[in-house]
């Protein structure tokens, strides 16, 4: 996400801008359960070629399709990623989880040990994101079963070796909704959840800029935690109100004090995004 001035002019009327003392997590947590490569199991029969029923209507959309299995049989991990998504969507295909499951289990299995700045780095990360977040619910129907444990590996590898921000996100997510979460497990989820927001990761700007507004777990910063509210409304997707809500509440509680500081964390942040 590249945030632009427009974060800044909605968010305020005029507020003026007062110093405001940094706040930051930075540096990555060292669990070595962040770092193990993770084994992921291929589903059973899954690797002969893939054949979709396509009408006969859409004949440019169905040599686009066999020109993507083709490529993907091929051990291409961009068709394979497309054809991943595509059956995780059901887009122009019937939607199938166990098939996008397979898809992204190939390239996991292939390219986990590829360097992080390869031209391919960021598939291969996206796709251990998607295998645990079926990890994290299971496949109805399927072998694949829910398993936090493995859901976890998936994120940790992609957090720790790529540096995914989605993984970082869901990672924290997990070592803060923890029932039983240690005191550990929580400072291990707040550093990834920061290190995601810190790299524009909306999801995670919004839980942190909660947490921050109100002093969840965290020392209150209300400024701060506007800030990063702020940032995440300017970039969330129509449906996900949740963090337009939570920022409507934020501003509507928060100090004039507040609201000036957030003003300037979002002006030097826009000047660092640029430099």
């Amino acid at each position: 996400m590249r945030t632009s001035r427009r974060a800044i002019v909605a968010f305020m009327l005029g507020a003026a801008a007062l110093a405001a003392p940094a706040f930051a997590f930075d540096g990555a947590p060292v669990n070595p359960k962040d770092a193990t490569i993770p084994v992921v199991t291929t589903l059973p029969g899954a690797a002969g070629a893939v054949r979709a029923k396509v009408p006969p209507a859409v004949a440019a959309q169905e040599t686009s399709l066999s020109a993507l299995q083709y490529a993907a049989e091929g051990g291409h991990p961009i068709a394979q990623w497309k054809l991943g998504r595509m059956y995780a969507n059901g887009d122009g295909v019937a939607q199938d989880d166990l098939r996008a499951f397979e898809y992204f289990s190939r390239i996991a299995n292939a390219h986990a040990e590829d360097s992080p700045s390869a031209p391919q780095a960021q598939i291969v990360a996206n796709a251990f994101v998607a295998l645990g977040r079926y990890y994290l619910a299971g496949i109805p129907n399927s072998k694949i079963k829910a398993d936090p444990d493995r859901a976890r590996e998936m994120f940790s590898y992609a957090a720790s070796y790529f540096g995914n921000a989605d993984a970082q996100y869901d990672l924290a997510r997990l070592y803060l909704k923890t029932p039983d979460a240690s005191r550990e497990d929580f400072r291990y989820g707040a550093r990834w959840l920061g290190l995601a927001a810190q790299k524009g990761q909306h999801q995670a700007q919004a839980l942190l800029g909660q947490m921050l507004f109100n002093g969840d777990r965290l020392p209150r910063q209300a400024a701060r935690g506007l800030m990063w509210l702020t940032l995440a409304r300017d970039s969330a997707g129509a449906e996900e109100t949740w963090i337009k809500e939570s920022y409507n509440r934020a501003f509507a509680k928060a100090s004039d004090d507040d609201r000036a500081m957030c003003l300037q964390m979002l002006e030097q942040w826009v000047q660092g995004r640029r430099e």
